[in-house]
Formats: C-alpha cells, structure tokens, sequence
C-alpha cells in the first residue's frame, strides 16, 4: 500500500501556518518549543465534552489527583472547536497543552508531522498499564509510520446496526444474522409505519466528515467504491460510487428520519430512543447509551453487524485517544493521567460508580473478558468487540487503496474534502439537487486532491 508519509502535502504546511498566526490569539502566550504548559504539579488537558469525556472531569479530582497530587486542568469544547484548538496549538509545539483528545485519524498524521510524544517508552516501563490488552486494531491505528505508538485509546468503536426488537416481532420480521444492505433496504421499508409517527431506519444526512460522510463511506466501500484509487486518481464519478451514494440516499428519503438533511449522531440517538424510527446503522458506542438503566428503550433492542454488498465486513472504526504534545514540558505527567486514564482500574471505577454501560469500552480485551461488563453490556458488547476486531482500515474495501482508512482517508486534506463533499450529498438528501450532480461537483473538489498526490 502507498502512503503519503514521505511527503508533507501542502494542506499540512498551510495548517501549521495558519496555526502560526493563530494560536497567540486563542492561547495568549505563545512561547513556541519552549511550551506555556502548566509546569509543576500540574498538566494541561484539552478534549471533547462527549459523555465519557465529561465523566472523567468528574472523577479526576477524587481520585486521580488524590492519589497522585497531579492536579489536572481540562478544557473542554464541542468536537469541532477542540479539532480546531488542538491543530492549532500542536502545529505550532506551543505547549500551552500536554495532552489533548485525537482521533485515529489525526495521531499518525501529527506523528509524521513531528507533533507528538511517542509512547513507546512509557508503555515498556509501566507493566500495569499492559499495553498488549490494548485491541489490536486499536494499537494499531494510533501507531505512526515508524512504528511507535503515538497515542492510546480512550474508547472505541465501529459501526453496526440497531434494531427494534419488538417492533420486528409484531410484524413476523427477522433480522439476517448477517445483513446486506439490501435486506436492509426491505425491512426499513416494512417497519416504516410500524407505529404512528415511526419511520424504518435512521442514516445520519448532516453535513460533516465526521457525521454524515463516516456511514456512507463505509456503504461505499462495501458496494465496491472508493474515494481515490491507488494511484491517487479521484473515483467519485465511478459507478460504484453513484450506485452506494444513489442507494443510500434514496433509502433515507424513502424511510428514513424526518429533517434527515440535518441529523447526526445525536438526532438519530434521539430518534431512536423516542422510538421514531426502527432501525438505526451507526456507531457501536450508542449501545451503551440506549441499554443505560434510564433509556426507555433499555432491553428492547437487537444488534447485528454493519450490512455488506461485495465485503464480509463494513464496520468502520474510530477511537478517541490520547496524544501528548512534542513540546509539553509535563510529558511525563501527562503520560501517569493517560495510563490512569485508559487504565484497567478507571474502567472499573466507572462501572462501579456509573453503571457498567457507560464503561468507556472498546479498547481493551479484558473488558470483554469481565463478568460484570458482559452481564450489563450483554445484548452489544459481543457484537462490539466483534465489530472492531473485523475492522480493515488498511482494506476496507475491493482494491487497494492509497492511504489507511474505513470512514475516511488518511491525509490532512480529507476533512476540507469530506465536509464539502458531505454538503452536496446533504443537498440530495433535502432534496435541493440529484445525486449526480452532488457527485460531478464532489468529483471536481477531489480531483483538486489528486493533482497533490498522483505520481507520488
């Protein structure tokens, strides 16, 4: 497989100076290499205000600082404004943070960029930690292209799809143990209806690389598409592509949620929970959200893995990691709140003291080797684990591609490319416009991309 790890594209070279001329702005002192971390006994931590993430601000204080005297200031935003803080203060090494949230996605591009602590040799000397617990694929994502770890995982997760139960069983309907898509497609049609105001299935339509684009990549993937070829030649415009992309909106518009052109993770977790809808393909961490002992739907739902067409798997797969900034001058620090952090023993804090649902899982074997996880966690976490040990980010579809990646590509230009991209398809959601001309128009911004890479 080729990669784009030899070269540093100019979309990487205009984000470190934008970040340049940023970053004073936003952090108020930038120092550069040197670092304005906190120092002492002290360590800077920017991430995401997802649920897991806000649970750990709550039980850090209590217990990681008390047991350490590591005290740990957090900064928290919405995942679009910590993407772009992070970019921001990491490109330019100003150290005003020690660690921060990145995703598979980011860690081996800021490790290529010279960003990033590596962890190699933190995880050797901390045996408790045990690294090898670590999902392969998991440790395998966050690894950089000189074969050092670069992050660790805080939760992952792939795709699969959720269904009503009950629902199924009032109309003699089964769910395939292994679906296709366009099995898929029939059963939407058949549950849409089921209950007044209920709809056959949820697919995310908001725009975004991260919301929308994250399930249709992989119904491109399994229908044979790809975004670029190994050659780096752009294939939006391909037959494939139209067929996944024609497929899966015209499924959302036919049975799929209302205001479908603005739903995200978060409206279909709604949707789902209201029981507006009957079906819902997305990411496996919702589980624990849906089975949690105050959902109304708790004990209602069934799982099975993410529908194919031409593969044997389409799960994609993400994680929340940490990343320790290149220039923290807390490294170490940093490094004792992440082992605590994605460690065995914070996992089973949190189940004991918020419920065994709401485990930030997916990371590691002995989670799924726990009785009291497996008991709570019964009707998804095997399906879970199952999910993300299947997942090919290398291969993820019928022929080679150039760079690593399920639910996106693996360079810094994809998440210009995949927000402006998942504009147009939103477009054809709503209705605005068709699918070809969403992708004649998706094709031109990506073939922009591939005059950057072809003959590389």
């Amino acid at each position: 497989m080729r990669t784009p790890s030899r070269r540093r594209p100019r979309a990487t070279l205009a984000l470190a100076a934008a970040g340049t001329l940023i970053a004073p702005l936003l952090t108020g002192c930038w120092v550069g290499a040197g670092g304005a971390g906190s120092g002492g006994d002290a360590i800077n931590v920017l991430m995401v205000n997802n649920p897991q993430m806000t649970e750990l601000q709550k039980l850090t204080r209590a217990h990681f600082t008390k047991e350490t005297g590591i005290k740990v200031n957090f900064t928290v935003l919405p995942e679009n404004d910590v993407r772009d803080k992070i970019s921001q203060d990491f490109a330019n090494q100003a150290g005003q943070y020690d660690a921060a949230t990145l995703s598979n996605y980011e860690i081996p591009i800021y490790a290529r960029n010279g960003w990033l602590h590596d962890m190699d040799s933190y995880v050797a000397r901390d045996r408790a930690y045990d690294e090898q617990d670590i999902l392969k694929p998991m440790r395998q994502s966050l690894t950089g292209d000189d074969g050092r770890l670069y992050g660790q995982p805080f939760y992952g997760e792939s795709s699969f799809l959720m269904y009503r139960k009950d629902v199924f069983a009032a109309k003699g309907l089964k769910m395939p143990a292994h679906p296709t898509w366009q099995q898929v497609a029939d059963l939407a049609a058949k549950t849409d209806g089921a209950r007044p105001g209920m709809k056959g299935i949820c697919l995310r339509g908001l725009p975004g690389w991260g919301e929308s684009m994250a399930p249709l990549t992989t119904v491109v993937n399994t229908f044979g598409g790809t975004w670029f070829d190994k050659d780096w030649k752009a294939r939006l415009d391909s037959p494939e592509f139209r067929r996944a992309t024609e497929f899966y909106v015209n499924l959302v518009r036919a049975h799929g949620e209302s205001g479908a052109a603005q739903a995200g993770f978060a409206e279909c977790l709604n949707n789902m929970t209201q029981s507006k809808v009957a079906m819902w393909y997305d990411a496996t961490s919702a589980a624990g959200l849906l089975e949690a002992d105050d959902s109304p739907v708790k004990g209602k739902l069934g799982y099975a893995p993410a529908p194919v067409e031409k593969t044997k798997s389409s799960g994609w797969l993400y994680t929340w990691a940490w990343g320790i900034q290149k220039a923290s001058r807390n490294a170490d620090k940093a490094w004792k709140f992440i082992s605590w952090a994605s460690g065995k023993d914070y996992e089973q804090l949190v189940g004991e003291t918020s419920g065994w649902p709401n485990v930030p899982a997916g990371k590691r074997a002995s989670t799924y080797d726990n009785p009291d996880y497996r008991k709570s966690a019964a009707s998804f976490q095997e399906m879970t684990k199952e999910a993300i040990e299947s997942a090919r980010p290398n291969d993820p579809g019928t022929q080679p591609r150039p760079a690593p990646g399920i639910q996106f590509v693996g360079i810094p230009e994809f998440t210009d490319l995949g927000t402006k991209v998942s504009q147009e398809i939103s477009a054809a959601v709503a209705g605005r416009q068709s699918v070809d001309t969403a992708l004649r128009k998706s094709q031109q911004l990506a073939e922009k991309i591939s005059k950057e890479y072809e003959g590389r």
